[in-house]
C-alpha cells in the first residue's frame, strides 16, 4: 500500500508529465530531422535535373549556333572583292541596297539602331565594314513585320534598319557583301543571317566602332 501511494504522489506525477514531454520532444525532433533530410535531398535533386536541363540546353544553343554560322543561307547573294576606298561623293552601287564598296569616311551609327527615314547608303556600307547587318525594308513591308525586325534590331548592337523605298523586295538583309531576301520577319534566315553575319567572318574591320558615326 506504500508503495502505491508513493506513485501516485504529485512529485511521480510531475515526473511522469515531464518524461512523457520529453518522450514527445524527442519524437518531434526526429520527426523535424527526418523532414529537414528529406527537404535536403529534395532540393539537391532539383538543382542536380536543373544544373542538367540548363547545361543540357546551353549546349543545344550552342549546337544550334554553330550550325547557323556554318551552313549556307539558302537564296543569300553573295559578291567578291568589293572595293573600300573612302570617298565623298555619292556611288552609284550595282546592287540595291548596297552590300559594300566604296563609301563614305564616316559610318552611320549601328549600335542597335532603328532609323525610320532614309540613310544615305554610302554611311550605311561604311557600317557594313565594320561588320553590321543592315534590315531593309520598303512600303510594301506589312507594319508587323517591321516591328519585330524593329525589336530584334533594337536589341542586336551591330545591326541597323531603316526604309529603301526603291528596294525590289519588301524585306532584305545586308551584310558585307552578303544579301538575303526574306519573306516575313518570322522566317528562320533572319535568326540566322545574324547569328552568322553580326561581327562575322565576312567583316573586312571587325572590331570597329558602330557608335560616334551619324545619327539621323
Amino acid at each position: 500500500m506504500a508503495s502505491a501511494k508513493k506513485q501516485n504522489t504529485p512529485a511521480a506525477a510531475r515526473r511522469a508529465k515531464l518524461e512523457e514531454a520529453r518522450r514527445k520532444e524527442r519524437a518531434r525532433e526526429r520527426r523535424n530531422r527526418i523532414i529537414t533530410i528529406s527537404a535536403s535531398v529534395a532540393v539537391v535533386a532539383a538543382l542536380v535535373a536543373g544544373g542538367g536541363y540548363l547545361m543540357s540546353t546551353a549546349d543545344k544553343q550552342d549546337q544550334a549556333e554553330e550550325k547557323a554560322k556554318s551552313s549556307p543561307v539558302q537564296g543569300e547573294r553573295s559578291w567578291d572583292k568589293l572595293t573600300q576606298n573612302h570617298v565623298e561623293k555619292p556611288v552609284d552601287y550595282p546592287m540595291n541596297p548596297p552590300v559594300g564598296g566604296d563609301h563614305n569616311p564616316v559610318w552611320m551609327n549601328c549600335d542597335a539602331d532603328v532609323y525610320t527615314e532614309a540613310i544615305p547608303n554610302e554611311n550605311a556600307v561604311h557600317s557594313l565594314e565594320h561588320g553590321a547587318v543592315w534590315v531593309t525594308y520598303n512600303d510594301k513591308a506589312q507594319p508587323a513585320d517591321i516591328k519585330k525586325l524593329a525589336d530584334r534590331v533594337a536589341k542586336t548592337p551591330y545591326s541597323l534598319m531603316s526604309p529603301v523605298k526603291d528596294q525590289d523586295a519588301p524585306l532584305i538583309l545586308s551584310a558585307w557583301g552578303k544579301q538575303v531576301t526574306v519573306k516575313s520577319a518570322t522566317d528562320a534566315r533572319v535568326a540566322q543571317f545574324f547569328t552568322k553575319y553580326v561581327q562575322g567572318p565576312q567583316t573586312p574591320e571587325p572590331g570597329a566602332a558602330c557608335t560616334g558615326g551619324i545619327a539621323k
